[in-house]
């Protein structure tokens, strides 16, 4: 199960919607081995693109940095779908490569930038294998 806040679930919301009708992306950090997402990061699509995301490989790089300077890790990786259900994609499965980071899908098919019902989904993706997990919002972690 992911458990998030309200402000980091309406913060990839909001980044989701803006990008539209390209994909979104980016972390949310958490310090290392607590399972915890605390740190919002929208990153960039290098691709620009309304059906493929690609993570700069040099802001990705500083990213990482960071994070081990911070001692954190990628507790939440994100994007959007722009036209699809919030499930991830071939391409998406092949690019998982973070093995105890919840993947967050946001589609905005239906709402485009507007308000508006979106899709917010949450998959563990495992050696090509794809788990729907529970998404528990919360106010704050305590």
């Amino acid at each position: 199960m992911l458990t998030i806040t309200q402000a980091l679930h309406d913060q990839i919301v909001a980044h989701a919607r803006a990008d539209h009708p390209d994909e979104a992306c980016g972390v949310v950090a958490g310090p290392a081995g607590s399972g915890r997402p605390e740190r919002f990061i929208p990153m960039l699509n290098a691709a620009r693109s309304p059906t493929f995301y690609e993570f700069d490989s040099g802001d990705l790089l500083k990213l990482y940095r960071e994070m081990d300077d911070r001692d954190e890790e990628p507790v939440v990786i994100y994007h959007s779908h722009t036209a699809t259900e919030a499930y991830p994609s071939r391409t998406d499965i092949s690019y998982a490569n973070e093995p105890g980071a919840h993947y967050v899908l946001v589609s905005t098919a239906e709402c485009g930038n507007d308000e508006g019902p979106v899709q917010f989904r949450s998959f563990r993706i495992l050696d090509g294998e794809v788990t729907e997990e529970e998404v528990r919002i919360v106010e704050t972690y305590g």
